[in-house]
């Protein structure tokens, strides 16, 4: 009598389980705006809980004219505590120069991603004098195309595991067009505070000048 031993067990199709479906986000790079583009979507709520405000450190509370805000050039810069050093960074570069802003005729909002009691910690140990919009949803960085579920800023940046807004600055006029954009790619310094200066001043001049014609 015959036998025959098989080399492989024998298994039937039917226990073969699929996997579930993974869900498939396709990579879309951003491309952040640059100077010349207009932001027609940027749109800032007079909601209380989104605002915080710093005199010398110390937090402050009052009424918050959005049109006195827009009216101007208006110094927009993103930051996120998840940056850690070199966001920090960016706020006491922006906190030095926030004067000359105002002095050149223009504005300045700092647009974070959440509301830390680091923060506050920081201001005061700083004495920082700036004011801080939230944006927990991102739809203000999502207008600039500096966020995106699809590009996170971990396949960029190496130490951050959070997806959070590129470290940008940008400046915009009454008309909501760009005109300066930065992005700190490399870590190698933010913005230049001469070009922020004199890019606010000309800005500013345009627009009185319209205004009086």
């Amino acid at each position: 009598m015959l036998t025959t031993n098989n080399k492989y067990p024998f298994f039937d199709l039917s226990e073969i389980v699929a996997d579930a479906d993974l869900p498939f986000k396709p990579y879309q790079p951003l491309k952040p705006v640059k100077a010349g583009n207009f932001i027609p979507g940027l749109k800032l709520y007079n909601d209380y809980s989104r605002w915080q405000q710093f005199f010398n450190g110390a937090e402050t509370h009052g009424p918050v004219s959005l049109r006195h805000l827009l009216n101007k050039p208006l110094v927009i810069a993103f930051y996120s505590h998840h940056w850690r050093e070199q966001g920090f960074n960016l706020l006491k570069q922006l906190n030095n120069i926030h004067n000359e802003i105002k002095a050149s005729g223009g504005n300045l909002l700092i647009i974070s991603d959440e509301r830390t009691d680091e923060l506050e910690k920081k201001a005061w140990e700083n004495s920082l004098t700036l004011n801080f919009y939230y944006d927990e949803d991102k739809e203000i960085a999502r207008a600039f195309r500096i966020f995106s579920e699809n590009d996170p800023v971990w396949n960029r940046f190496s130490g951050i595991d959070v997806n959070v807004p590129l470290l940008a600055t940008y400046i915009i006029d009454p008309s909501k067009q760009v005109i300066y954009s930065h992005i700190d790619w490399d870590f190698l310094g933010t913005f230049s505070a001469g070009d922020i200066i004199s890019s606010v001043y000309e800005s500013a001049l345009i627009g009185n000048s319209k205004k009086s014609a």
